[in-house]
């Protein structure tokens, strides 16, 4: 079977058949994934009933593997090798987390708009997703557009934000939420870091915007200022024209560039269903 992309809408999004990411992939075939990801910035590949083992063999074409990306939850803890982002609601021993749980409140900031690592000094590049066990009563996974809400900015607004920098931590998006048991050591690991506000794509030259719920201020701003400034970009950057919403069937396997996209999970009723879902991330 050949490699085919299909989009899935007119900025954002495709499905890819053609690859089987159980077996290794030639250098040909990861080419054909990067010159989609970066014409689609999210590909979607249906029935992958892949293993631990092949989601980080198959990741690992993509560029170095981001460690540690589980930064609220203790190495006692952690269900699954450190290599990936458990972003399911089950404990190490297969029970649904409580509603209460430290692990679990911690996962709603997932439900706001983000890009994966910004809150690190280098962000990520590609997020891999494995859809081991999906729900369809909510849980759908939206991926908005952030070249195509840039070239959508008037002309005044992209001079002013052109020069901007911002400041990211997973502090300020679980603050957001109301969650602040940051131990001394997370708060540590979890200083902010800057990012440019306008980033310039290395492969096709576009520019995108690069925002996410982790920011916390902009470089020489007033906070309130700046908080205001960064709720209009996002609102801006995520109206329905620019979204791409993934319904999950099992086993899909879902890639995006945390480059040029923001993304979210919608809420679902976790305390009563299991949903299993296991990200790798490359630097």
């Amino acid at each position: 079977m050949s490699l085919a992309i299909t989009p899935l809408t007119p900025h954002i999004g495709a499905r890819l058949t053609g690859i089987d990411a159980r077996r290794p992939i030639s250098p040909a075939e990861v080419a054909a994934i990067e010159a989609g990801m970066d014409r689609h910035a999210v590909l979607v590949l249906p029935r992958q009933d892949v293993t631990d083992e092949q989601q980080l063999a198959f990741t690992r074409n993509f560029g170095p593997l981001e460690e540690g990306a589980n930064s609220t939850v203790r190495a006692a803890e952690l269900r699954l090798a450190p290599a990936f982002a458990d972003v399911s609601n089950l404990d190490r021993d297969g029970t649904r987390l409580a509603r209460d749980n430290r692990r679990r409140m911690a996962s709603l900031g997932n439900r706001l708009w983000h890009s994966d690592a910004s809150f690190r000094a280098v962000p990520a590049r590609y997020s891999i997703l494995s859809g081991r066990i999906v729900t369809t009563a909510g849980g759908n996974t939206e991926f908005a557009d952030m070249r195509a809400a840039y070239d959508a900015l008037d002309a005044r607004t992209k001079a002013e934000v052109e020069t901007l920098v911002c400041e990211h931590s997973l502090i300020y998006s679980r603050q957001q939420l109301g969650f602040s048991e940051f131990l001394p050591d997370e708060r540590v690991s979890m200083r902010p870091v800057l990012q440019r506000l306008v980033r310039t794509h290395p492969v096709t030259g576009r520019k995108s915007l690069f925002l996410s719920a982790h920011i916390g201020a902009i470089v020489s701003w007033p906070r309130p200022e700046a908080m205001a400034f960064i709720r209009d970009l996002i609102e801006h950057a995520t109206q329905p024209e620019f979204v791409y919403a993934h319904r999950w069937t099992q086993h899909d396997l879902v890639i995006w560039d945390n480059r040029t996209t923001m993304h979210r999970v919608r809420r679902f009723d976790d305390l009563t269903i299991v949903r299993d879902m296991r990200r790798t991330t490359t630097r």
